[in-house]
């Protein structure tokens, strides 16, 4: 018979680790990435963190960014430094 691993749930490591965590409610103003997007202005948003960084080692090392998914069930993107944790 084998033991269950203690599994952590998925918010119980520190905060130290990165700014936000998926499923952190956030609230910020939206990443518009310059060039081609002079229809595009950022806007203001709260939502859930759906991703932290693009996934890939190294890229965001420049800007850090996340996707936040909205009541309306869109995503925005955002800089960390433009994003806080709303207190619930």
């Amino acid at each position: 018979m084998t033991t269950p691993r203690n599994n952590p749930t998925p918010n119980s490591r520190p905060r130290t680790d990165a700014p936000f965590l998926v499923g952190d409610r956030v609230k910020g103003t939206s990443y518009v990435p310059p060039g081609p997007h002079r229809r595009e202005a950022p806007e203001l948003f709260e939502g859930v963190v759906v991703q932290v960084g693009s996934g890939y080692a190294g890229v965001d090392a420049e800007h850090a960014f996340l996707w936040v998914k909205l009541k309306d069930h869109t995503e925005r993107q955002a800089l960390v430094t433009d994003t806080e944790l709303v207190e619930e």
